[in-house]
């Protein structure tokens, strides 16, 4: 079902890329550098629990552009074969689908990119790092009448044991 719900989202944003490349920003995507404070994972909830506000996430590998493609053709050569690369330009790997729990800092910053802001199709722009608040992020995070925002990976740097910045994935 998760495989059928990202497939969905998927096509969404895609249609919402080619309504919305007009009125995107002038900022253009970036590749979130891998470090060992960063964990990409999906998130499966967001809760506060007694005043602290708590993510159960799905840890995952992210590759993008000449590493998809690599990685790709390790895991699916006969798919690599026919397809000449990575689908999409990335590529995710998800061997062990256990969840973690992560505290959120109540300071984190969130970049979002593309997410429903008014309830409209035209409303779910691009917006390449748009910083949200917490409390809106998890409203964000909660509101699946356009798009499901659990669907996209999310970039969690963690220090000090505590998430201290979210960044959504774009997926193409």
């Amino acid at each position: 079902m998760k495989k059928f719900t990202l497939l969905a989202t998927l096509m969404i944003v895609a249609m919402l890329g080619i309504i919305t490349s007009a009125s995107a920003t002038d900022n253009e995507y970036t590749t979130v550098p891998k470090s060992e404070d960063t964990v990409t994972a999906f998130i499966s909830s967001i809760r506060n629990d007694n005043g602290q506000l708590i993510i159960q996430a799905e840890p995952i590998e992210w590759y993008e552009g000449a590493a998809a493609d690599q990685k790709f053709k390790e895991r699916e050569k006969e798919a690599f074969e026919e397809l000449g690369g990575a689908p999409d330009g990335y590529y995710i790997v998800n061997d062990n689908p256990t969840l973690h729990t992560y505290e959120v800092a109540p300071d984190a910053q969130v970049l979002m990119q593309i997410y429903d802001h008014d309830g409209t199709y035209d409303g779910a722009q691009i917006n390449w790092n748009e910083p949200v608040s917490l409390d809106k992020y998890v409203a964000i995070m909660n509101n699946n009448n356009l798009m499901d925002m659990k669907s996209f990976p999310y970039h969690l740097e963690i220090q000090d044991g505590k998430v201290v910045k979210i960044i959504q994935q774009f997926i193409p």
